[in-house]
Formats: C-alpha cells, sequence, structure tokens
C-alpha cells in the first residue's frame, strides 16, 4: 500500500490528550463497541415528597407524574430537589438544621433503595434560602453524613417566597453512582 493510501485509510482519535491514529476498519469497530451502551432511564423512586407520590398532572393522554424522585442511566443515578419540610412529614417545619437533617436522612434512604449510599455521592446541589443566615448552621447539621472524600457541592442563594412553599428554607438533589 502506498503511502498516500496508507494515510487515507487511517483514521485520528483523540485518546487521554493526545492523538493516535488507527486503521479505518479499527475506528468503526470502537464506533461499534461504544454505540453499544446507550443510556437507559430507569425509575427508581416516583416521587421525594414522602405523602405526595401521586402528584400527577393531567393531559389528553391522562394523568402523568410531574416528577421522578430517582432516575437510573448506567451506574449513575440522579436524585432530584428534596425539599427541608413537607407538612406531610412533620407538623412544624423547623429551622434549617432540622431540615438539612431531613433531607439527608431521606437521601440516604433513597440512595440506599437504589443500591447505592452517601459513600457513593459524587455531587450535591442545595437551595438555600437566605445563605448568608443559614449556610453556617447548615454545615454544621451537614457535616458527618459524608464519608471522606465527600461529594463536591455547590449551591443557589435565594428567597423565601422562591422556594414553593412557605416554610421550606433548603432543598437538595444529587448526583450518585452504583457498584
Amino acid at each position: 500500500m502506498n503511502r498516500r493510501n496508507l494515510l487515507k485509510s487511517l483514521t485520528l482519535l483523540p485518546l487521554a490528550g493526545a492523538a493516535i491514529a488507527v486503521s479505518s476498519n479499527e475506528a468503526m469497530a470502537q464506533r461499534k463497541r461504544k454505540g453499544q451502551w446507550t443510556p437507559k432511564k430507569q425509575v427508581v423512586r416516583k416521587s421525594n415528597s414522602g405523602g405526595n407520590t401521586n402528584t400527577v398532572v393531567p393531559t389528553s393522554q391522562g394523568p402523568v407524574p410531574v416528577l421522578s424522585g430517582c432516575i437510573r442511566s448506567g451506574h449513575l443515578l440522579f436524585v432530584s430537589g428534596i425539599g427541608g419540610w413537607y407538612p406531610e412529614r412533620r407538623a412544624d417545619p423547623g429551622d434549617i438544621k432540622v431540615q438539612i437533617k431531613s433531607i439527608l436522612d431521606t437521601l440516604k434512604e433513597v440512595l440506599d433503595g437504589a443500591g447505592s449510599s452517601m459513600a457513593n455521592a459524587l455531587k450535591v446541589h442545595m437551595t438555600v434560602v437566605e445563605p448568608n443566615k443559614n449556610i453556617a448552621p447548615l454545615n454544621e447539621a451537614y457535616r458527618g453524613y459524608f464519608p471522606d472524600p465527600a461529594p463536591v457541592r455547590s449551591y443557589t442563594g435565594t428567597s423565601a417566597e422562591l422556594m414553593g412553599r412557605d416554610g421550606v428554607l433548603v432543598q437538595l438533589d444529587c448526583i450518585a453512582y452504583v457498584d
């Protein structure tokens, strides 16, 4: 095979920041292997809201759930926002410490039920009412729920009016994996 035909038959594929040359047949085989896995969504938990697990939106095709509490795709779990207070569970909303403990207990239950654990949490995001006032006590209550290394964490501040229900001070969502 002359040099020109050889170069035409090669395809460059990125590999950890470097380019490697492989034959077009090998490149095609790699693409097919990659194509064997496609993300599939599997509902693990219908809703995180305790007594409100049958929340539905009416459509012309019938009622449709508003959200899934936990979706599994491959080895990843995506846990939807768990609020700090549900009146069906507790009469008094409590302070930020009570709410984050309630959320983390629920998160543990969801992850355990999905075949994962708090140790497998990769990313946690929280929406916090008045973070300047609430983040220090939240951090105090948050410590100890996740073994080292703790998941990466971020938060967004908001006002109480934007939380969707009076009394809710924090909401948390999470991405974790299943071994």
